[in-house]
């Protein structure tokens, strides 16, 4: 059967996140009963990541196989006339059926943001997370280098992830700051359950001088959850991209510009 992938972006705000739920809104279904439509049948879409509740991504990519023949405007047009508005379809092109969204993946970009200010947010409450201290970003940009290379990510692992093994390449953790707004990129192989909202809400200890920059080391040789930060709220949190082989000719998102989301 006839595979096509599609990446899409999202606001998270108003789903109970990417997976189907019975009692609640989800944007696995939103998207499920909109290319169904175009399809005239329907189909299952399967993803990269299951985002949760509250998180929003620029560069998910799901894939679907269908018998129906549309052109690929007609499957994007269609599906995105169809959508709710905190939903848009990017791109839609056939794949092999040996393509698939989440095992193809080699690795995923997260961006997690922070509006770093005095005034509680009105416009952006739900596309960062609101931080009215100041934060040291030289401290937290000083402790990142720490959780760098493959590890034990268990002391950054929520009690509810299903994960096999807690071990995990972690190959980019960066801190920017623009104004008030603080980013932070993180880029691995794979991600425990709530691991960047984890990582985010340790480094934020120490961006607040709770703990010295040295301290996350100890966190994540100390696999123990109970030793680091709070779980950082999801309002803050974007899937930026999912790598693939360059082979496959899956489309990257346009590069992640936090500034971009500030008027």
């Amino acid at each position: 059967m006839p595979r096509l992938a599609i990446g899409l972006e999202y606001d998270g705000t108003p789903f109970c996140g990417w997976q189907r739920q019975g009692h609640a809104r989800s944007i696995q279904a939103e998207v499920e009963a909109a290319l169904s439509r175009v399809a005239d049948a329907p189909l299952s879409v399967a993803a990269a990541g299951r985002t949760d509740a509250g998180v929003h991504a620029i560069g998910q990519v799901a894939h679907f196989d269908t018998l129906a023949v549309r052109p690929l405007h007609a499957w994007l047009r269609g599906a995105n006339s169809l959508l709710p508005p905190e939903i848009s379809l990017a791109w839609v092109q056939p794949v092999g059926d040996f393509f698939d969204a989440r095992r193809s993946a080699i690795a995923r970009t997260y961006h997690y943001l922070i509006l770093n200010q005095v005034a509680r947010p009105a416009l952006h409450r739900q596309r960062a997370s609101w931080v009215r201290g100041e934060l040291d970003v030289a401290a937290m940009q000083a402790a990142a280098p720490a959780l760098l290379g493959e590890h034990d990510f268990s002391a950054f692992r929520a009690a509810a992830c299903q994960a096999r093994s807690p071990m995990r390449a972690l190959h980019k953790l960066e801190i920017r700051r623009a104004g008030p707004c603080i980013s932070v990129e993180c880029r691995a192989s794979g991600f425990l359950h709530h691991m960047v909202r984890n990582i985010v809400g340790s480094l934020l200890r120490i961006g607040r001088g709770e703990s010295p920059p040295g301290w996350l080391a100890e966190v994540l040789a100390s696999r123990d959850r109970r030793a680091a930060g709070m779980t950082a709220p999801a309002t803050g949190l974007y899937l930026g991209r999912v790598h693939y082989p360059p082979a496959l000719g899956i489309p990257a998102p346009p590069p992640f510009m936090a500034g971009d989301l500030w008027p």
